[in-house]
Order: structure tokens, then sequence, then C-alpha cells
């Protein structure tokens, strides 16, 4: 059977705004909007984003559990200092970032429009197409789901919960809350602080400038992680979502599978570059988090409990 080849759509602007507005309470962007857009370093905006940041991996290895991303778009004023700050990590996953001009300061900027043709025009242009991920969750896409559904394509929505229309969830054969993708956590909301003591004199904080705040926000320029770190975290992502909608006799998976998963979601990683001599090594490297079952030829592995 041949590999399924995945597309993957993402209306960036919109999930970025759900996502705050989760994170925050409900209509928290709007209310924000013009102090992001006037000075988004500005240290009490640059906290809120910072706690609202997007797990780009989370998505991209999620449409890669379906098989091999052929293309992957991201649509969004790349201008806005907002989605400036996700473009390096977009680029490194392999996304095309597709530039949208806003005709006003508060317009749309007619990411539907253009994401829905460019996805219907893929569908002819690639017929081998077999799914299709849509990471939005405006009504406005329901049209768009239907008709590639009618083109044959398997269609996967992604969308954040409580701002997606359930429309759009009822018009995908798939649909998941970005909420409940492995790794993404919801940050919690922060705690208030006590009224200070008229009496005892505060500290002077060291004043935060721009580039301080902003050098704090980029996710790029923190340091690189471990390696191994990094190829324990692929393997537990693999067996999350390679595990998700499996009954308790099936969470088994082969390590063959596993590892093919992997390797979608990072085509650099190597167990011989991180000092195994076969995969199966690297599994029983980490059997505190993995279980192995192995008879004969047949190698199984599933996330402990």
């Amino acid at each position: 059977m041949p590999e399924p080849r995945v597309a993957v759509y993402l209306d960036f602007d919109n999930i970025v705004m759900s996502w705050y507005d989760r994170v925050h309470g409900r209509n928290a962007y709007s209310k924000d909007r013009a102090k992001i857009a006037e000075n988004a370093a500005e240290p009490d905006i640059a906290e809120r984003l910072q706690r609202a940041t997007i797990d780009v991996g989370a998505v991209i290895d999620y449409a890669a559990s379906f098989g091999t991303l052929v293309l992957t778009r991201a649509y969004a004023d790349w201008s806005s200092p907002v989605n400036a700050d996700y473009r390096q990590q977009l680029v490194a996953r392999a996304v095309d970032l597709v530039q949208l001009f806003p005709a006003a300061a508060y317009a749309k900027n007619g990411a539907d429009i253009r994401l829905a043709v460019d996805a219907v025009e893929d569908m002819f242009r690639l017929e081998d197409l077999t799914h299709v991920v849509i990471v939005a969750g405006d009504s406005d896409y329901v049209p768009l789901a239907q008709r590639i559904r009618r083109l044959g394509r398997h269609v996967v929505g992604v969308g954040v919960a409580g701002s997606t229309a359930k429309s759009l969830a009822a018009a995908c054969d798939e649909f998941d809350a970005y909420d409940t993708l492995p790794g993404v956590v919801i940050p919690e909301k922060p705690k208030r602080k006590k009224a200070a003591d008229p009496e005892q004199k505060a500290e002077p904080e060291p004043a935060a400038t721009a580039s301080s705040v902003r050098r704090r926000r980029k996710p790029a320029e923190e340091p690189e992680p471990d390696p191994a770190e990094l190829a324990a975290k692929l393997l537990q992502r693999a067996l999350e979502l390679g595990g998700r909608d499996k009954n308790d006799d099936a969470e088994w998976l082969h390590a063959s599978a596993v590892k093919q998963h992997i390797r979608r979601m990072d085509p650099s990683f190597s167990e011989k570059g991180l000092g195994f001599r076969s995969f199966n090594a690297f599994l029983r490297a980490h059997e505190d988090t993995v279980e192995l079952s192995e008879s004969g030829h047949e190698r199984l592995v599933r996330l402990k409990e």
C-alpha cells in the first residue's frame, strides 16, 4: 500500500489569535490588539504573548502522523512582530510562508480566500494527495472542507477548543483540538501579586529594554536542546500520536513504524548519530518511558502508563 501523502494549510493569524484568547480569556486579543500593534516588545504585552506562544512543532508532528508531508503552507502577515517571531522555526520545519498584507489596520487579511484557492488548485495539481490538514477554526472553511472531501481526500481539522466553529468540525473527517496535541500545554494563570507593604521599600528592578524582552520571547535564541533529550521527546510524541484512537488491545506499535514516524517528524533523526548500534538499542535505552515486546522477528513498543 502506498505511503499516504499529506498537505497542510495553516491560517496562522487565526490560530495565534484563538490561542491567545484561550490562554488569556475571551476576546483578549481584540482588547490587546492596539497595544500589540503599537509595541509588541512592551514588557506586559511581551509576557502575555510569550505565555500564548504556539507550539509549531506539535502541529507539524501531528500532521506528519498521517503520512509524508508533501507541502506545508502558513498564511499570515509575516511583517507583523507577533508573527515574525515564528518565521525562523517555521522555515526550519520546511513550511512555506505565504505573505498576506491587510488592507487596513483592522481589516481581514483574506487568508481564508487565498488558502482555499491554493488548496483546491493543489487537489487537481497533485493527484496523489491523500490527506489534507486544515489548521484553523473559522466557519468560512466549511465549504473548503466539503469540497476537498468530495474530491476524495481525507480532511483533518485542527483548531483551538472554544474558538472553533462546530460546523467546521462536522465538515471534516477528523477533528482534533490544538489543546490536546502531544506537547501542547495550557499555561497556568499567573498568580496575583500580593499587595506591597507600604513600610517596606521595594527593590528597584532593572529596566527591561525592548531588545531584552524580545530576546526572552524568541524561542530561536534559547539554548539548543540536547540531542538525546530531543530524541527522547520525539520518541514519546511518536508513540502518543501513533497510539491515538486505538483501543487497549491495540496499543502496541511495530518498532519499524515508530522509527518511520520519528523520521517523518525529524528527517535528521539517526540512532547511530546518538551512539546506538540499532533502533532497538535506542528503544532499550528508554525503558523508563517505553515497554518492549520481542517475539521472534517481531518487535513491538508502547508508551508506559
